[in-house]
């Protein structure tokens, strides 16, 4: 069944390839699930589900696209750096997916992994279709970060990207972010 407007939200942690390599296996499997707990705890405040993990990835499926990007600049903001987690990015993106065994197929799936991808350190992206379905996202100062040429898309991804003002340097300790716009 091809179910429209569900929003979905790709997560991972940067570089955690190269940490693997430096750390061995049980150490970087370690950090991975702790970056699963922690994105869980977030999920019932933003009326999202999980979907699955894959390596240090997790992907999750939210109905309403304003509380997904929330959930994507909560997640990049309050999980990433510090002493326990390598730096995080995220990909969303709203659209058509079809569900199968429960778990999701389709193009909006494809973009939101694809953004992730595509997104730097400490950064949330989103494809126009989220952007343009929740316009009160503009409290959390989007900008345009497109067309982007994504992995095995035929055409260019209008993004519009939430990053950080100030990225801190390894090693500093950064001030705790503010807290983000009520939703309405």
């Amino acid at each position: 069944m091809v179910v429209a407007n569900h929003t979905f939200l790709f997560a991972d942690l940067v570089s955690y390839t190269a940490y693997t390599a430096e750390v061995g296996d049980d150490r970087a499997a370690d950090m991975a699930l702790e970056f699963h707990e922690r994105v869980r705890d977030l999920l019932d405040e933003h009326l999202a589900a999980e979907i699955k993990t894959i390596g240090d990835a997790i992907m999750l499926r939210c109905d309403c696209p304003e509380r997904a990007m929330r959930l994507a600049v909560a997640i990049v903001r309050g999980l990433e750096g510090g002493d326990r987690l390598l730096p995080v990015r995220a990909g969303v993106c709203t659209g058509t997916a079809v569900v199968r065994n429960g778990d999701w197929y389709g193009t909006a799936v494809n973009v939101a992994a694809r953004l992730c991808a595509a997104a730097g350190q400490g950064e949330a992206l989103a494809c126009a279709g989220t952007r343009a379905a929740a316009p009160e996202l503009a409290g959390l100062q989007l900008t345009e970060r497109g067309p982007l040429r994504l992995k095995n898309l035929a055409e260019p991804v209008i993004a519009y990207a939430w990053t950080p003002r100030f990225l801190t340097p390894p090693g500093r300790h950064r001030p705790a972010p503010a807290p983000l716009p009520a939703l309405g």
